[in-house]
Order: C-alpha cells, then structure tokens, then sequence
C-alpha cells in the first residue's frame, strides 16, 4: 500500500501531536494537588491507574501512527 504525501505528513504530524498532548498529561498528573490523582495518603487513586494507562496506550498508539507516517514520507521522498 502507498500512502500520499499528504496522509504521510498527516499521521507523522499526529504522532507528535499525541506526545506531546499526553506527555504534558501525564505530568499534570503526576503533580496533582487536586485529590484526584492522590488520596490524603499520597497514594495513588483508580482515576490516576485509569488515566495512566490512557496515557500509556496514547503512546504506543502514537508512536506506531508516527513511524507509520515517517515511513510514508521516506518512501515518498525515493
């Protein structure tokens, strides 16, 4: 399968994208102050697992989007 140009540039811009949304994420979650992420214990909650693991998945997800379009632009480019 060949993809164009513009569907490469597309799901490389998207990779990017999705690290850099969810790895600001996950920092904001990490530094959570609002007892969402921590319980009084300063251990960490169900909403913290859930999002983590949302966060997880959104960079394997991301990542294969983005190699995907990678490639795509390096096949264009021969």
């Amino acid at each position: 399968m060949k993809l164009s140009r513009r569907a490469s540039w597309f799901l490389l811009a998207f990779g990017v994208w999705s690290w850099v949304i969810w790895v600001t994420f996950a920092k904001n979650l990490w530094k959570d102050g609002s007892g969402l992420a921590f319980d009084d214990a300063g251990d960490p909650t169900a909403y913290f697992w859930v999002h983590l693991a949302l966060a997880i998945t959104s960079f394997v997800l991301g990542t294969a989007v983005g190699v995907i379009g990678l490639r795509g632009v390096r096949a264009g480019r021969k």
